[in-house]
């Protein structure tokens, strides 16, 4: 049995599936997750495609240096999947890798000179694309011979209108590639497809993703129109501990008048705002709805009330929303938010059935809605897969 082992790895997490091809179809076997990297306790965690627990047990790596937790990481995924399936063959990896740039808007083999122009593209996501090359790097140094495949999470967007990836700024820049991008794309791409195949892919389409990495997309005729992220990911909506829009005003009143420098405003952008910043409390919306306390619920109305802005906006480029599609770990989960966020959006014509929004339904609009609004898991990993499939074959 030929398997893809998809690659999806952040700062201090490492998420793995396992596919394979049946019936020409690919099929996920194992979820396989390793949390807490970077800590004192890291967990290896391992689900088959029904979401039952298969294993879950605690790795020793505290005797491991930190830069190379990653592939120590990987090397106990692939490890396990040779012990619990000696009869498949590993045919390919297939990595999530943040940012592609201008140069690459389609799945890609890697080699050594793409691999150094990927790099390049570290000041541009400097939260993901670091520990995404790693893993690339780890594959690569534990399974020399396999194929080793990037899907980028900004080529969804690549066909954007030149007027939605422009900012206001010199000629010379812009052509340098300081313009918006947008992320999150393979999330868009997965949700694409699945409306397609359910009969509602040419709809106006403004689609969710919100977690704790938040963005959302306008989607017409199957492509990418406009997105609320840009040059980075951290500009749009207010996120776990991303800031979202900001005056750039601000960074410099930091800088003049509060001594901060350049580490120390990356920090705080990325790292300290957000809905953590806001509530002083959490980065976890769960535990924000948790809190009980003014400061949390602040912080949730403030992010609601940005998605129904960002709504408008998008609502503005498609000129007409036809569907809504929440999707993410808080769009797919959080009935209250969803909620708070489509009371702002009645005037678009969209009437809620609240039992299906608290249910998770897969369609929450009702019947008489000018707008069907929709809640649908997203699978990055099936993404990537597919991808690697439809390259290799």
């Amino acid at each position: 049995m030929d398997t893809i082992l998809t690659v999806n790895g952040g700062s201090s997490s490492l998420k793995c599936g396992l596919y394979a091809l049946r019936a020409s179809e690919l099929h996920c076997l194992f979820h396989l997750k390793v949390e807490n990297l970077l800590g004192d306790t890291t967990l290896f965690k391992v689900r088959d495609e029904d979401n039952r627990v298969l294993d879950s047990h605690q790795l020793e790596c505290q005797s491991v240096a930190l830069d190379e937790r990653h592939q120590f990481a990987l090397r106990e995924v692939l490890q396990w999947v040779e012990a619990h399936l000696p009869e498949s063959r590993l045919i390919a990896t297939g990595h999530r890798v943040v940012h592609g740039g201008d140069l690459f808007n389609t799945p890609m083999r890697l080699d050594d000179a793409v691999l150094e122009q990927l790099r390049s593209f570290i000041p541009l996501a400097p939260l993901h694309q670091p520990y995404n090359l790693k893993l690339v790097e780890a594959c690569r140094a534990l399974a020399p011979q396999l194929p080793v495949v990037a899907c980028f999470d900004t080529m969804f967007h690549a066909a954007q209108p030149r007027l939605e990836r422009l900012y206001a700024l010199p000629r010379h820049l812009i052509e340098k590639g300081v313009h918006r991008y947008g992320f999150h794309g393979l999330s868009y791409e997965y949700i694409q497809r699945q409306l397609s195949l359910g009969g509602a892919g040419n709809l106006k389409t403004v689609a969710c993703h919100l977690g704790a990495g938040a963005s959302m997309c306008a989607i017409r005729d199957g492509r990418s129109i406009a997105s609320s992220m840009g040059f980075t990911a951290v500009e749009g909506l207010p996120m776990g501990s991303r800031t979202g829009n900001l005056d750039p005003g601000v960074l410099l009143y930091l800088m003049r008048e509060e001594n901060m420098d350049v580490d120390a405003l990356e920090k705080l952008i990325y790292k300290e705002s957000g809905w953590l910043g806001v509530s002083t409390i959490s980065s976890d919306m769960k535990e924000l709805h948790q809190a009980n306390d003014p400061r949390a619920e602040e912080a949730i109305d403030m992010f609601c009330y940005r998605v129904a802005l960002e709504m408008g906006r998008l609502g503005a480029a498609l000129e007409g929303v036809e569907q809504v599609v929440f999707s993410g770990g808080v769009g797919e989960n959080d009935a209250d938010v969803r909620a708070r966020v489509l009371e702002r959006c009645r005037w678009l014509g969209i009437e809620i059935d609240s039992e299906a929004n608290q249910r998770n339904s897969g369609i929450i609009s009702t019947p008489d809605s000018k707008v069907t609004v929709r809640v649908m898991p997203t699978n990055e990993e099936a993404m990537i897969a597919t991808h690697v499939d439809e390259l290799l074959h």
